[in-house]
Parts: C-alpha cells; sequence; structure tokens
C-alpha cells in the first residue's frame, strides 16, 4: 500500500515507519519538525519505497496514498503548552486537512487521539463509551480539546463524506527515541537517575498510570487500521502503577545516588488513568505483549546511550516534566 504518516519523524511515528517499511509498503512520512527529528529515520532515507517531505499539516497537502496514519501534533504537555495556539491548529486544521485529502483520493484516515480525552476521569478504568472530564480552559486543554474535536472531524466526514476512519485512544507510551527534553514521566525519572538527580514527584505520587511499550503500541495502531472498527479504541496497557512506584522501579533498576523528591502537585493532573481494553482485545485480538521490565532495560540503554553521546552538551535543566504526560 501507499501509506502516509504524518507526525512520522516523531517518537511513535518513526517506529511507525519502521514496521510499515519492513512489510514491504510506500511509506512517506510528513513532518515540520518541530518535536520530529529526521535522524529517527534517516536509515530509511534513499530507500525506493520511502520519502520525507518537510510539511506542516495546517497547510493542505496534495498526494495519492491509500492510507493515512495521522500522527502529527505535540504530545509532551511542556511541547504542546509551549505554542497551545499552535497545538491547537494542528488538531483542528491539521485534522480537517487530512480529513479532507482522505476525501478526494478515498483513503483510509487512522486518527492518534489520547487518554486525555477522558481528561481527570471519574470513572475507572476508562472505557471507550465514557464521555470524559475535561477542564476546556485549562492549562492542558489546547490538547485535550483539540483531541476532542479532532474526534468529532473524524465522525462528521464519516458521516456527511463516507470517508473511513479509525480513532486510537492512546494511553502512556514509552521506548527509545523519546526526546532527552520532552519531559514525559518515564523519560524524565530515567535521566534523573542516571545522572544522580532527584527523581521529581508532583505531589504525593499516588496518581496512577498505565505504561506501554512503544512496539506495542504499533502493533494495535496497524491492528485498527486494517480492521473493520469504525468507532474509537483504548490503545493502552492495563498494568496500573503509582507514579511513586514507578520512581522506585526506576531506581531500583539503575541504582546510583537518586533520591525520590516530592513538589507542588501540578493543575489538572489526572489522578487515575487506566483503559479498559476489553474491545481492543476481543475486536483487534490485540493486547500488549512486552513485560515492563524489558521495556525499560530498552529505554535505559538507549537513554545511557544519547547521555554518552550529548556529554557537555545536554541540560537538564531545559526539561520540566509536567505529570500525566504520555
Amino acid at each position: 500500500m501507499r501509506i502516509l504518516i504524518t507526525g512520522g519523524a516523531g517518537f511513535v511515528g518513526s517506529h511507525l515507519a519502521d514496521r510499515l517499511m519492513l512489510e514491504g509498503h510506500e511509506v512517506t512520512v510528513v513532518d515540520n519538525f518541530f518535536t520530529g527529528r529526521k535522524r529517527n529515520i534517516e536509515h530509511w532515507i534513499g530507500h525506493p519505497n520511502f520519502e520525507l517531505i518537510n510539511h506542516d499539516v495546517v497547510n493542505s497537502l496534495m498526494i495519492e496514498v491509500d492510507q493515512i496514519y495521522h500522527l502529527a501534533c505535540p504530545a509532551s504537555p511542556p511541547h504542546y503548552m509551549y505554542n497551545p495556539i499552535k497545538t491547537i491548529k494542528t488538531s483542528s486544521l491539521g485534522t480537517l486537512n487530512m480529513l479532507g485529502l482522505a476525501k478526494r483520493v478515498r483513503a483510509r484516515l487512522l486518527l492518534a487521539s489520547t487518554s486525555e480525552v477522558y481528561g481527570d476521569p471519574e470513572e475507572h478504568p476508562q472505557k471507550e463509551e465514557y464521555w470524559g472530564h475535561v477542564n476546556p480552559i485549562g492549562p492542558r486543554a489546547c490538547y485535550d480539546e483539540g483531541k476532542r474535536v479532532a474526534e468529532t472531524m473524524c465522525y462528521a466526514y464519516a458521516k456527511q463524506d463516507k470517508v473511513e476512519v479509525r480513532v486510537a485512544r492512546i494511553f502512556n507510551t514509552f521506548g527509545p527515541r523519546m526526546h532527552m527534553n520532552d519531559g514525559r514521566v518515564v523519560s524524565n525519572f530515567i535521566l534523573q537517575a542516571l545522572q544522580d538527580e532527584p527523581i521529581t514527584i508532583f505531589g504525593k505520587g499516588l496518581q496512577t498510570r498505565s505504561f506501554q511499550y512503544v512496539s506495542d503500541l504499533v502493533s494495535g495502531l496497524i491492528a485498527l487500521m486494517n480492521s473493520n472498527v469504525s468507532s474509537p479504541v483504548n490503545i493502552g496497557n492495563p498494568e496500573e502503577h503509582t507514579i511513586l512506584e514507578f520512581a522506585e522501579i526506576i531506581k531500583s533498576k539503575i541504582g546510583g545516588g537518586s533520591v525520590i523528591s516530592h513538589v507542588q502537585a501540578a493543575e489538572d493532573d489526572p489522578q487515575k488513568r487506566k483503559p479498559d481494553i476489553t474491545k481492543a482485545r476481543s475486536l483487534l485480538n490485540w493486547e500488549p505483549k512486552v513485560p515492563l521490565d524489558v521495556g525499560l532495560e530498552k529505554t535505559i540503554q538507549y537513554f545511557r546511550n544519547e547521555l554518552n553521546a550529548t556529554k557537555g552538551t545536554f541540560q537538564p535543566n531545559a526539561r520540566k516534566q509536567i505529570p500525566g504526560s504520555e
């Protein structure tokens, strides 16, 4: 197939590109490199089945494809809150443009939505039927509400113009190629522990998250794209840990002199995050396979290599963790 991946030079997008290339598809990656990095996909440059386009999805795109994986949007809070208007434009205008493309060329579109559409949930675990509990004017609203309206757009195009859409609600994901300064829980804790810095936890650390390894997410996205399931599907790991437990796991794996430090709780920090994946199991025959320990070992080694490669140039103060980031 001819497959377009928006945001394909990012953390998740580049792993998806790898899998689709290895399956023999023709893959076009579109990225404006706001958070994506060319190094994530440079090993495919020059391959006859691969094309890289430096393009912002806020602007329309003319290309012939069979499938569109629409991943373009900053996904970590420091990145999406750095320019909230740009984030809103990417989720709204960018999604409109990709749906317009899908309509013109009769392609199927998969939207990379998020567990953040559930906000600080009053239902636990979160099922796809839950409508969410989101603050529409809070600091995270540019991302949360942007993804919610992107889902709305998908189903408007499906109903009115018969565009085939798939919606993946992605829960916290980690793995190699995460940006060192993205402020996500996993990358922050690992980097802090590797550098013997305090591992900083917002509040008491009793808020929970469920972490999946990136290869499991990629498998889930491909399974959903190629299924007949048009309604939203949770793609995540139901294995739930408190942030404090997670910090202790990483500290024990890395060792060193890091101590766990508590700082003031952040605004609109979701207190519970755990997917109900009954739908993915029954309709996609998908569930996460990679144990947390295995995924963490690979991710720790990746960041250890990154630190060695950037010794003397990496500035840890540049990253700012905001809890709940995916």
